[in-house]
């Protein structure tokens, strides 16, 4: 392994200084020892930590580099789905990329906060600091410590565990920890942060979106599922998925509910009371989101995702279930037949379907704001409706707009606006869906269907029939999360985990492409293949960027 050194070189500028000049303090920044001698100071360092905690509300949004959305540009993201991510260009889906990047290079921005925490931690060791709820914000820097751990093996498997902040010149040499080590690790901290947490904030109180003792059980319930998951469990330790079951158990009987409206549990402003959220990235008007302009059409001045692409996929919305409850398509290796027993109409495709479809799409018909969005192009190509591709580049060429997240009636759809809708990083419809995958995993399918089931009841969809057993119940459970945590980034990950990506991920992405006949006035509807897509079976790990893996010598993911 190589050895980091980082040497300071004095420019020979200052060198003709007066002591005078050299002793001034700097005016851009808080010197490190005020800031430790500073109550004030010393929370708003905390504060800052928060930052470490990501949100999907960004220009290039996850789903891009899924089977949910569209990615009609071959850079930044759009990498992703061309099968052309490598070491050498990872760092262009860097969180802190302008465009968002998915959020998913995130090694930079862990191990910066990995240090600032580290720091924190060691300060706070010291009797000199005496500040107002000190074991309270020490719990919180392991919470969000264990958080970013979580997020690095998410995307690396085992990573180097960092325990200390380190000098600049210190002689340091890194290895990478195995995954299990790593999950170890980021139980430690969490076990170490609840004693001293509360049990909840309420969604409405002010200090909702820091950490609590069911923020760190949800991150535990998460975690351990992943780690019970084939791709990082490829014996099928039948123990990890005990853990599993165990850590999503602990949040069922909690004082939390599903909240009643689907629509309204992603789009009231911050500060709203919300029985279900568990944890989120809230706003303020002061520190705001523009989501809505990012994902709507030109209708309303957006740029429907900029460049047209985070218009949600045929491949997603042929996979909503029909409203008695029967999928509308039998899908055999890609290859899809019309279910005879749903009831699906191919020309008249968006009648009847799960009512979590309307909240999340809006496609050709569909009334939003008040206004009729017609996706048609006339069968002699002369005209088109006003929120199809052809009336403007910028609505999604998929011929669907995203829904999900997306304003009530009567908010103002402006550049201009300051949306505080929360990011929601846990929530309960995700802990049950957690616990039925375990529990299915365990041989329990009758508590499988009874979870699912119950996310299911929310919208008024039928439960699962007990009939529904083995393989087929391991679909319905696979496609219960894509349908419930649609556009959450959930789905990269978990066709990943469940080590089916080589399939869903070589899938093509498909359209709608809507035609209205001039004479009839009717419209016929036929899918049609925007992007063909290249995965191979080491993209289920992202690559440690080269630059990196030059500085420290770090064993590469195999694959890049």
């Amino acid at each position: 392994m190589k050895k980091i050194f980082v040497i300071y070189i004095c420019m020979l500028f200052f060198m003709s200084c007066s002591d005078s000049i050299l002793d001034i303090p700097a005016k851009d920044r808080i010197a490190d020892d005020i800031v430790w001698t500073d109550e004030s100071l010393v929370k708003a360092y905390h504060n800052e930590l928060y930052n470490c905690i990501l949100h999907g509300f960004k220009i290039h949004m996850q789903s891009k580099a899924t089977d949910e959305a569209y990615c009609s540009i071959t850079w930044d993201i759009g990498i992703v789905p061309a099968g052309s991510l490598t070491a050498d260009n990872v760092t262009s889906v860097s969180n802190t990329h302008w465009a968002g990047g998915g959020n998913l290079y995130y090694w930079d921005t862990a191990y910066q906060y990995i240090r600032k925490i580290n720091i924190f931690l060691e300060k706070m060791q010291g009797e000199d600091i005496q500040i107002e709820g000190k074991d309270r914000l020490v719990a919180e820097a392991k919470f969000l410590r264990a958080y970013t751990y979580f997020m690095l093996i998410q995307r690396f498997s085992g990573v180097p565990i960092v325990k200390q902040s380190y000098g600049m010149v210190d002689d340091i040499t890194f290895t990478r920890n195995t995954f299990d080590e790593c999950v170890q690790f980021i139980e430690e901290n969490l076990k170490e942060a609840i004693p001293d947490l509360p049990e909840r904030y309420e969604a409405s109180d002010a200090e909702f979106g820091r950490a609590t003792k069911d923020a760190c059980k949800a991150l535990r319930s998460r975690m351990y599922l992943y780690a019970a998951s084939p791709l990082f469990n490829p014996s099928n330790d039948e123990q990890k998925w005990q853990k599993a079951a165990d850590a999503a158990k602990d949040l069922l009987d909690s004082e939390y509910t599903l909240y009643p409206d689907y629509d309204k549990l992603f789009n009231q402003p911050s500060g709203t009371a919300n029985s279900e959220m568990i944890f989120a990235r809230t706003f303020s008007t002061t520190n705001f989101h523009q989501a809505p302009m990012h994902n709507l059409g030109r209708r309303y001045g957006a740029y429907g995702g900029w460049w047209a692409s985070n218009g949600p996929s045929q491949n997603l919305v042929d996979d909503y279930d029909m409203i008695n409850g029967e999928p509308p398509f039998i899908d055999s290796n890609g290859e899809k037949t019309i279910n005879p027993a749903s009831g699906y109409d191919p020309q008249n495709p968006y009648i009847d379907r799960d009512p979590r479809f309307y909240h999340t799409v809006i496609y050709d018909g569909s009334v939003y704001h008040g206004d009729l969005h017609e996706m048609w192009v006339a069968s002699d190509g002369k005209t088109w409706g006003y929120d199809s591709y052809k009336q403007s580049g910028d609505n999604p060429r998929t011929n669907y707009i995203l829904r999900k997240f997306m304003p009530e009636e009567g908010v103002e759809l402006s550049w201009q606006g300051t949306y505080t809708n929360p990011w929601i990083i846990f929530r309960l419809g995700e802990i049950y869906l957690n616990y039925a995958e375990a529990m299915f995993e365990l041989g329990d399918e009758a508590t499988c269907r009874e979870y699912i089931s119950k996310v299911r009841e929310r919208v008024g969809m039928p439960a699962i029939p007990n009939s529904v057993t083995g393989e087929q119940l391991r679909k319905r459970l696979y496609n219960e999360r894509r349908i419930e945590l649609a556009f959450e980034e959930h789905r990269f990950w978990d066709v990943r985990r469940w080590k089916i990506a080589m399939d869903i991920e070589n899938r093509p992405i498909y359209g709608m492409d809507i035609i209205k006949d001039v004479e009839t006035g009717e419209k016929s509807y036929e899918p049609m293949v925007l992007l063909k897509r290249e995965f191979l079976e080491y993209m289920n790990l992202l690559p440690i960027a080269t630059e990196e893996i030059r500085k420290t010598s770090l064993d590469q993911n195999l694959g890049y």
